[in-house]
């Protein structure tokens, strides 16, 4: 097979996996990241098979989509299996994937290869900004969190277990992890790319609490 070939094939693989869902998780998330990465790779380097399919399949893995994230690593194995891909290959896919994820303010990043930090920030990108802010609220509303509450104050998560038991508000996340972001990017392309987005969500929640406080 062509890595053409592998690339169409898992474009419908991850469709078949995601189309449709109203969390922020869609295929239309997943595209966006893929093209980023694409993006970032033309100034940053890095192997860009690698690359493309850690984008694609990044999502199918993701822990708040099954039983463990364990159980998305092995669907993601099982499809790379029967692409006739090298152990080496598949290895490096799944190493971005187990690690692009952020699993908490207190919690280190551990991506090593350049590979890696392209997705991880092409992933971190599409998280914040204007599209980053209707996602919050999307996924928010999907999983049952208050919009906002002033009485429950955000947590600055230092391990994993903690992050993924919070059931904050949708406001509150912003300050767990989409404000965080900008500082944790691993390339100067995307460095560049998330000063703006970062201001676009300062100016939006100072307009929110603006609003809020006009009520009183």
């Amino acid at each position: 097979m062509t890595k053409e070939f592998i690339i169409e094939k898992t474009i419908a693989f991850v469709k078949s996996k995601l189309e449709g869902d109203s969390s922020g998780h869609d295929w239309w998330h997943i595209y966006r990241v893929w093209n980023m990465s694409k993006k970032l790779q033309e100034k940053e380097g890095g192997d860009l098979f690698i690359i493309e399919l850690s984008a694609l399949l990044h999502d199918v893995a993701d822990w708040k989509f099954n039983k463990t994230e364990m159980d998305g690593l092995e669907i993601i194995h099982n499809w790379l299996i029967q692409l006739e891909l090298t152990n080496e290959i598949i290895n490096k896919i799944i190493n971005v994937i187990k690690n692009v994820s952020f699993k908490g303010a207190g919690v280190k990043d551990t991506m090593k290869t350049i590979e890696g930090k392209i997705v991880q920030d092409a992933d971190r990108l599409d998280a914040i900004g204007a599209i980053g802010i209707a996602r919050t609220f999307a996924f928010g509303g999907k999983f049952g969190n208050e919009m906002y509450n002033p009485e429950i104050k955000f947590e600055l998560h230092q391990t994993f277990e903690q992050y993924k038991k919070s059931r904050g508000t949708t406001i509150n996340h912003f300050y767990e992890k989409l404000l965080l972001l900008k500082d944790r990017m691993n390339t100067r392309s995307a460095k560049a790319i998330a000063e703006d987005r970062h201001r676009f969500m300062e100016s939006f929640l100072k307009q929110f609490f603006d609003e809020c406080e006009s009520l009183k």
